[in-house]
């Protein structure tokens, strides 16, 4: 029996997360993805497979992705895109890693912004 990468191991937790948080047109989901430079977030309604909003550490305005400060700015746009397109509850999808650090600091911002997740 081989030994699992890291990147084995995150996806095999984001399948067994994904097995039970499904985005839905009322609530849909708030999926994270974090790089080592980057954190990217989108708003996805399962039920049709669309993305409605999406926002990520590459736009511009946004300093750094690769700390907290960056995935603040990235949970304030991405809730200020929602609340604009009508979305005021997501259910969270951690994307298979530990819910601290850049993950829970974007969290942070889209509550702060006015989106229950």
């Amino acid at each position: 029996m081989s030994k699992l990468t890291r990147r084995q191991m995150r996806r095999r937790i984001h399948a067994r997360i994904r097995r039970k948080v499904v985005g839905t047109a009322d609530r849909p989901r708030l999926a994270v993805f974090r790089s080592l430079r980057h954190i990217y977030a989108q708003v996805i309604d399962d039920s049709v497979g669309r993305t409605l909003v999406a926002a990520g550490s590459r736009e511009t305005g946004v300093a750094d992705g690769g700390n907290t400060h960056g995935a603040t700015a990235v949970g304030a746009i991405l809730a200020e895109r929602a609340r604009s397109a009508g979305i005021r509850t997501v259910v969270f999808d951690r994307g298979g890693v530990k819910y601290h650090g850049r993950v829970k600091a974007l969290a942070d911002a889209v509550r702060a912004g006015g989106i229950r997740c």
